[in-house]
């Protein structure tokens, strides 16, 4: 990728490798599966000197940062037929409890 913008990519980089292991914590196989994603990605647009291309895939990067921090919830079997959930407080932040039935106004 462009010198320019080195030190910002390898923020990414090193970014996207702490989300992976607080969002997949304790979950190996996860965390060994998104570990080779990031680094093949990095590895496959190393050589791209576009500054338009450059922009383009650091905007990908932040937003599957931002997607992984903030919408996945980790699911741990705890018998055969039930799933605790482990949501981390980044992804409770802005939920907002949704109402499927119209109000009535009185």
């Amino acid at each position: 990728m462009g010198h320019p913008s080195r030190m910002k990519v390898l923020q990414l980089f090193r970014a996207l490798h702490r989300t992976r292991q607080q969002v997949f914590q304790n979950d190996a196989r996860t965390l060994e599966a998104a570990r080779k994603k990031i680094n093949d990605e990095f590895k496959k647009n190393r050589r791209e000197t576009s500054p338009e291309k450059v922009a383009e895939l650091m905007k990908i990067g932040h937003d599957v940062e931002v997607l992984l921090r903030t919408s996945v919830i980790q699911g741990v079997h705890t018998d055969s037929n039930t799933i605790q959930l482990k949501p981390r407080k980044e992804v409770l932040l802005d939920n907002i409890p949704f109402c499927n039935t119209p109000q009535q106004k009185s």
